[in-house]
């Protein structure tokens, strides 16, 4: 195993936790992006299409699963959780994070290693992570507020 593709998922992983309890100990989402935590989302579910097809390791395929069901888990509760989707505030999140995917969807159709359908998507993930931490950082501008587990999720990410 890779010595740095270890210390980036457990760095990314870190980041995940810090979040997942930032949102259910204080039962708020207040200074998170939803549309950061969407683009995570969509980075991990177009990079593993391979998850059922291509077997590499068992933790290669746990890391897989869980960046997929957190990313996910997160959404669902920014969106959905009685309690702490009041705490989102759309005004302060107004990225246009559909230019960020459009952006890497043209890049990737561009720059990839082969023409497939996974190759493509797995491009266009790589091109949308990079970008993904844009509009939490613009929210993170707007607010001028940065709690302690917020900011320790940001440094996490951006270390990742």
């Amino acid at each position: 195993m890779n010595i740095f593709r270890f210390a980036g998922d457990m760095t990314h992983l870190i980041s995940i936790l810090v979040l997942l309890l930032k949102i259910y100990a204080t039962k708020s989402c207040s200074g998170i992006s939803l549309k950061t935590q969407e683009l995570y989302a969509l980075v991990f579910l177009t990079r593993y299409l391979d998850l059922f097809t291509d077997f590499i390791s068992v933790y290669n395929t746990i890391m897989k699963l869980v960046f997929i069901a957190s990313s996910l888990a997160i959404v669902w509760c920014m969106r959905m959780h009685r309690v702490v989707r009041r705490s989102y505030d759309k005004d302060l999140d107004t990225f246009r994070h559909y230019f960020l995917i459009l952006a890497s969807l043209i890049l990737a159709l561009l720059v990839h290693e082969k023409f497939t359908f996974q190759e493509i998507f797995w491009a266009f993930s790589i091109y949308l992570e990079a970008l993904a931490i844009l509009p939490q950082l613009v929210l993170l501008q707007r607010s001028g507020n940065v709690d302690n587990l917020t900011g320790q999720y940001v440094f996490f990410l951006g270390y990742a």
